[in-house]
């Protein structure tokens, strides 16, 4: 077998608008805290060829990994199921997701994108050479606290000491699975896999950075110079980090506090990693339908003047946040009664994609997936250690589980309709479904 590693350094200019924590926040950066990076794996074994990458980014959408995938293609005839593009959730990094209103994309910085996520991955199948793959989970405690449980958090004061841990642990991860790649006894790399929505700062921080897997990563690295670190962001829709929305100077004094918690997972996950026996690689690329609630041309109208009418009060202010979600609900709303009028699909399908390495599985969505799906994924394939990623080729908002699609609200009806698409129906049951069949797919 053979591994190659790469980075590409995709850090905009200070000055663009930051995505994350509300709508038209105006989030002009104003300084470049930690770089961003995008990331690259390339394996090879027997002739196939996997590269799988991960970027410093909230999210990329379909058009930008299409383009990837092509270039790839066209310069090394690399499958487009053969290569996994995912992203790290940071809400400190330009809008690259497509979120209306989330701040405002940057069209330079897109246009070029696609060539320089590209650029890593051909520069790690560059880099191959024989090298051994190791695997550990280890623990990985007092970052993540389910968010739909424990809304406003506990005192910054005592999340931050040592002995912090969540009432609940059992609805968030608590361990991560870290991949070490060794050549000649040297560290290649490492892959590291956890599920927490990775945010940790607040809507008036402004300074560029990968939040606190971005951070970690870049720590490890430096530790060990010449590798490079993935991390792959995996049920991140309902856990937050212990800190958030906290003041600006104690946002970022806590992000180095909870980066910390998570490389010292890291350099244990390094120190224990058990030779993995790779017998042969795949690869698979599904596109999945999802059946929608069913919003009519009436109802989505209806929802429409709703909106609006907040807009055109007569005391409204642009200032203020209901009006500005507002003017998200109305964007959104517009985008898809045109596209229902014109008789567009409602329900198309989206890409699931899985990766084996050997007994390692990989298994992707662009969903911000919740725990309960995570949990059943893996009940259903068996596997307590399947790698089930969100944010991935893709980004599609929320994919909530049993109990918040019940609720409805802003995770199970408001985001997909933030994201230009009608709330699903069922998407607990038809994601786990999925990624299911695809998992059972990979094993024969």
């Amino acid at each position: 077998m053979k591994i190659g590693f790469a980075k590409i350094d995709i850090t905009p200019r200070i000055g663009v608008e930051l995505s994350g924590f509300g709508p038209y926040n105006l989030r002009r950066s104003i300084g470049v805290r930690d770089r961003l990076w995008a990331r690259a794996m390339a394996v090879e074994l027997d002739g196939q060829r996997l590269i799988l990458a991960s970027c410093d980014l909230i999210g990329v959408q379909e058009s930008i990994t299409r383009r990837v995938r092509e270039l790839v293609r066209e310069r090394r005839g690399v499958a487009p199921e053969c290569l996994m593009l995912a992203c790290t959730h940071t809400h400190s990094g330009p809008n690259t997701g497509g979120y209306i209103g989330w701040g405002a994309p940057d069209e330079p910085y897109l246009e070029l994108l696609p060539q320089r996520l590209a650029a890593a991955c051909l520069a790690a199948l560059d880099n191959v050479q024989e090298a051994e793959i190791s695997r550990a989970t280890v623990p990985c405690e007092g970052i993540g606290l389910n968010r739909q449980y424990d809304v406003d958090g506990p005192p910054l004061a005592d999340v931050l000491r040592e002995e912090w841990r969540p009432a609940k642990p059992e609805l968030t991860d608590t361990t991560c699975q870290v991949l070490r790649v060794t050549a000649k006894g040297k560290l290649l790399g490492f892959v590291s896999y956890f599920g927490c929505h990775p945010v940790v700062c607040c809507a008036e921080t402004r300074y560029i950075h990968g939040d606190y897997c971005g951070v970690a990563t870049n720590l490890i690295e430096h530790e060990h110079p010449g590798s490079v670190g993935l991390f792959l962001q995996g049920a991140n829709g309902d856990v937050n980090s212990c800190v958030v929305h906290q003041p600006e100077t104690e946002s970022l004094l806590a992000l180095d506090v909870i980066a910390g918690r998570f490389a010292r997972s890291i350099r244990q996950g390094l120190r224990e990693a058990a030779p993995l026996s790779v017998e042969s690689l795949s690869a698979l690329s599904r596109p999945q339908p999802f059946s929608r609630k069913p919003f009519g041309l009436q109802k989505l109208k209806g929802l429409l003047a709703e909106q609006e009418a907040l807009l055109h009060a007569p005391d409204a202010l642009d200032s203020a946040h209901p009006v500005r979600m507002a003017m998200v609900y109305t964007l959104a709303l517009r985008r898809i009664i045109t596209a229902m009028e014109r008789g567009e699909s409602m329900s198309p399908p989206l890409e699931l994609q899985g990766f084996r390495i050997g007994p390692l599985l990989l298994l992707a969505s662009p969903f911000e997936t919740f725990q309960a799906i995570k949990n059943d994924v893996r009940s259903r394939l068996g596997d307590p250690s399947a790698l089930v990623m969100s944010v991935t080729n893709d980004t599609q908002g929320y994919a909530p589980d049993h109990t918040t699609a019940a609720k409805g609200g802003y995770a199970a009806d408001m985001v997909p309709m933030i994201m230009g698409t009608l709330p699903y129906a069922a998407i607990h049951d038809e994601l786990v479904e999925g990624l299911t069949s695809l998992g059972k797919a990979l094993a024969r």
